[in-house]
């Protein structure tokens, strides 16, 4: 069964930091094309960043420079590191895969930027 599971949100002050990290199950996640999503409650979902099984990293331009993505293939891990944060950052982050032409996510992490 896949599974994906985030972890590491929480309440931080503007131009804080915090790492999120997404773990899976089920599934070798260095195969295949990771994502990090960003939802706010009403609003359109948003691709933040991805990694894919080369290695080769995509950042929504609103990110770039600030958010790092990258892999621990022996954790089977992949991580966001987030640097720099604003409160237009705060929202609830998740990982996806597509794996057999179907969309696995986990549940999300709420990331609360905040003085």
């Amino acid at each position: 069964q896949v599974q994906l599971v985030e972890s590491g949100g929480g309440l931080v002050q503007p131009g804080g930091s915090l790492r999120l990290s997404c773990v899976g199950s089920g599934i070798t996640l260095s195969d295949r094309t990771v994502d990090w999503y960003r939802q706010a409650p009403g609003k359109r979902r948003q691709l933040v960043a991805n990694i894919r099984s080369g290695g080769r990293t995509t950042y929504a331009d609103s990110v770039k420079d600030r958010f790092t993505i990258s892999r621990d293939n022996a954790k089977n891990t992949v991580f966001l590191q987030m640097d720099n944060l604003k409160p237009e950052d705060e929202d609830n982050y998740l990982c996806h895969i597509i794996y057999n032409w179907r969309d696995y996510w986990g549940q999300g992490t709420q990331v609360t930027v905040s003085s």
